[in-house]
């Protein structure tokens, strides 16, 4: 999981929700498959890849409203995934340390849809 730490920053949002997403992904592969926490797992999935594929969308938006609409569905989901991760980080604590890596790469991408959302409003 030493790929999840990078030392440049990617300012291709297109490309950062990518990654991101993709990190989460293998973040949750060395996870303890328990049936019991399969359902918190996909939801972190769903929030995350969420992420990207609504930047994706506000970034082929037809109008300013569509466009600040799809940006903040990105915040959302960014927020929602941090949430998830928490619940990840408690109820896994050996992967403590990953869980918060991509905690705080949720909450940059939720400071810079905030302020997308800000200067477009």
């Amino acid at each position: 999981m030493t790929k999840l730490i990078k030392t440049k920053k990617i300012y291709d949002l297109e490309e950062r929700t990518a990654k991101f997403a993709e990190n989460v992904i293998d973040f949750t592969k060395e996870l303890p498959n328990d049936f019991r926490y399969q359902s918190i797992i996909s939801q972190l999935i769903r929030a995350a890849t969420s992420v990207g594929a609504n930047y994706c969308e506000a970034d082929d938006a037809h109008s300013k409203k569509d466009f600040c609409h799809k940006i903040s569905l990105c915040k959302k989901e960014s927020r929602e995934t941090k949430y998830w991760l928490r619940i990840i980080a408690r109820t896994f604590p050996k992967n403590n340390d990953i869980a918060k890596i991509l905690w705080k790469e949720a909450q940059e991408l939720n400071l810079i849809f905030a302020s997308i959302i800000r200067k477009k409003s």
